[in-house]
């Protein structure tokens, strides 16, 4: 027998493991000893409080790892030197259980609220990170964006300063159910059968409200002062970008996210040096979360089909291929501001519609709306601004008709 590996497979949904007496959770606790630590891993099979395991879409990459020999089963984090660079609150929206339920408010502060469990070899695990970093954004290098160097938030390198957060998602499922309008149990079924049956605790555990799902986190990128996100006195720029690989990183311009993208971050950096804060707000969303292949058998049916890419059908061809136009669904995606303790936005760069009533829905208030300068906009990215102003998103201009979207066309696949 492998010594990476037990003989005796316990099985998590099995009745002689219900009742996680020792540590449970009471969500929306006023701290994080009251509301008790999430504890999902594997390792501690009879203190799990939580279905699923630690690290997100990155948990199965740990079980190659425990396959293999490279990693200990048993082992656990050494949490020394790893705290917060900077305190972030509590805020009073963390004890209120209908403004954050997809992550663990208290996720970054593990170390400290919990040092004695840990002393005691209990395996708690942060959630979230925070650290500090540098940018090197190469479009600021023209001078065309109005960012300038002031020795501090742009140094003088062209580097900017900025506090960076890792969050992983934590869900806890009745609040979930809430936000989503569905009961609990028609949740925790769909989520057990559309996932393949790998987490069986959810149709077999009413008793664990908390999920850890395989899915990716988010990313913060704050310019500035920290505490003057919370700040209703400072003025607050932000932007929340879903991710887009294609053009984040590599510079596609079928669509309009990285300079959006970087346009927000501009606005943040400007913001952050007249005294006030930006924020950007990165969500693993992958293709309006249907994947990066749906997102590429898309493109193909979209400048295959007969005339070519257009405005007018950007839409349909989403949902001919994945059954829908966006699975996206924003509602949870005011989760982590409130945990900023953000009550005011003042300049929100986006155009999304989405965006901006899941936001207000929260109680959240939003100023000014900047949408993307139409100069930024690619060659290719028209039919995909055009048909989203026509769809509902925020536009200072006129709103695309049904005839001018028929003229909005971009490039064949034959031309690539």
């Amino acid at each position: 027998m492998s010594t990476n590996r037990e003989s005796h497979i316990r099985l998590t949904s099995h009745p002689g493991h219900r009742g996680p007496a020792r540590f449970p959770i009471k969500w929306g606790a006023a701290t994080a000893r009251e509301r008790g630590p999430i504890i999902g891993t594997v390792s501690s099979p009879s203190d799990r409080n939580a279905i699923g395991a630690h690290g997100g879409s990155y948990a199965l990459y740990r079980a190659l790892a425990v396959s293999s020999g490279a990693l200990s089963p048993i082992a656990r984090p050494d949490l020394t030197n790893t705290s917060p660079v900077v305190d972030i609150g509590p805020f009073p929206q963390w004890s209120e259980t209908d403004r954050i339920v997809s992550l663990d408010p208290w996720g970054h502060r593990v170390a400290q609220d919990f040092a004695r469990e840990l002393a005691e070899g209990v395996d708690i695990r942060p959630t979230i990170a925070v650290t500090k970093a540098r940018l090197t954004i190469p479009e600021f290098a023209s001078g065309d964006w109005g960012v300038k160097t002031d020795g501090e938030i742009v140094r003088d390198g062209g580097d900017i300063a900025v506090t960076k957060a890792a969050v992983d998602p934590v869900w806890y499922l009745p609040g979930i159910a809430d936000r989503f309008n569905v009961s609990e149990d028609k949740l925790r079924r769909t989520l057990f059968e559309q996932t393949g049956g790998i987490y069986p605790e959810l149709v077999t555990r009413p008793d664990l409200s908390v999920f850890l799902p395989p899915i990716g986190g988010i990313t913060l990128y704050i310019f500035g002062d920290p505490t003057a996100i919370a700040d209703r006195k400072r003025q607050l720029t932000c932007r929340v970008h879903d991710e887009c690989n294609g053009s984040d990183v590599f510079g596609s311009d079928i669509c309009t996210c990285r300079p959006y993208l970087i346009h927000g971050i501009a606005e943040c950096v400007k913001q952050a040096q007249a005294g006030g804060a930006g924020l950007i707000v990165y969500n693993r969303k992958e293709g309006r979360a249907l994947g990066e292949v749906t997102k590429f058998l898309v493109y193909n049916a979209r400048k295959r089909q007969e005339g070519g890419d257009q405005a007018a059908t950007y839409f349909e061809r989403t949902e001919c291929v994945a059954g829908v136009q966006d699975a996206r669904f924003q509602q949870l995606m005011p989760d982590v501001l409130h945990w900023l303790g953000i009550t005011r936005i003042d300049r929100f760069v986006s155009m999304s519609n989405m965006k901006y009533d899941a936001v207000v829905a929260t109680g959240i208030k939003i100023g000014e709306r900047v949408p993307i300068p139409d100069a930024l906009v690619p060659p290719d990215g028209q039919v995909e601004i055009e048909a989203k102003k026509a769809a509902g998103y925020f536009t200072p201009g006129e709103v695309p008709t049904t005839d001018a979207l028929k003229t909005v066309v971009g490039r064949n696949l034959e031309e690539f």
